[in-house]
C-alpha cells in the first residue's frame, strides 16, 4: 500500500494504517535523529515523542504529500527539546558505549559524522541519506535556502578534511 493511501487511512484514526506508515518511515527517522542526538537512548526517545506527535496531529496535515517533511520537523524539535533538557543534566560517570553492535562501516560513518558540527550534519544527513531538497531542508529547519546550501558546502569540506586526516577545526 502505497503512503498517500496509508496517509488517508491514519487520519481516520486507523491505527493499522499509522503502524504501517510508520514502519516505512522508522529507519529515515532514526538515521536523522541519529546525526542530531547521536545517542541511542535519546534517539529511541525522540522517535518515540515523534510517533506520538504525529499520531495526535496527523489530522492537521494539510497535504499529504508534505508527510514525510513535516515527520521530519517535528523530530528535529523533538532532537533538540532533547538537547537542551540533556544541557541541565550533569552526569557522574561515564559509562562505555557497548562495541560489536554495528559494521565497521557504521561505526567509521558515525565517527565522520561526528567530526563534522551538528549545524552541518544534520543538513548532510537530510540532504544525502534522506534525500530532501534544499527547500525542504530549509522548511525544516527553519532557516534560508541559500543557508542550507551554505551548510551543505561547509559541512562536505569538514567530511573531505576528516578523511584526509586533517583536522575539522583548522578553518
Amino acid at each position: 500500500m502505497n503512503d498517500e493511501i496509508l496517509i488517508q487511512k491514519a487520519k481516520m484514526k486507523n491505527p493499522d494504517a499509522f503502524t504501517d506508515l510508520m514502519k516505512s518511515q522508522m529507519h529515515s527517522m532514526y538515521r536523522t535523529a541519529k546525526a542530531i542526538l547521536m545517542n541511542d537512548e535519546d534517539v529511541a526517545d525522540a522517535v518515540q515523542n515523534t510517533l506520538l506527535i504525529c499520531w495526535e496531529k496527523l489530522g492537521d496535515l494539510k497535504v499529504n504529500r508534505y508527510f514525510k517533511t513535516w515527520m521530519t520537523k517535528i523530530l528535529v524539535n523533538n532532537c533538540y527539546a532533547i538537547i537542551r533538557s540533556n544541557r541541565r543534566i550533569i552526569y557522574t560517570d561515564n559509562l562505555p558505549e557497548r562495541a560489536g553492535e554495528e559494521n565497521i562501516s557504521n561505526i567509521e560513518w558515525q565517527e565522520a559524522l561526528s567530526s563534522v558540527d551538528e549545524k552541518y550534519r544534520i543538513a548532510l544527513i537530510l540532504f544525502y541519506a534522506e534525500g530532501f531538497r534544499t527547500k525542504e531542508i530549509a522548511k525544516i529547519l527553519g532557516i534560508t535556502d541559500s543557508a542550507v546550501r551554505t551548510r551543505l558546502s561547509r559541512g562536505r569540506e569538514q567530511l573531505s578534511k576528516y578523511y584526509k586526516g586533517g583536522s575539522v577545526d583548522e578553518q
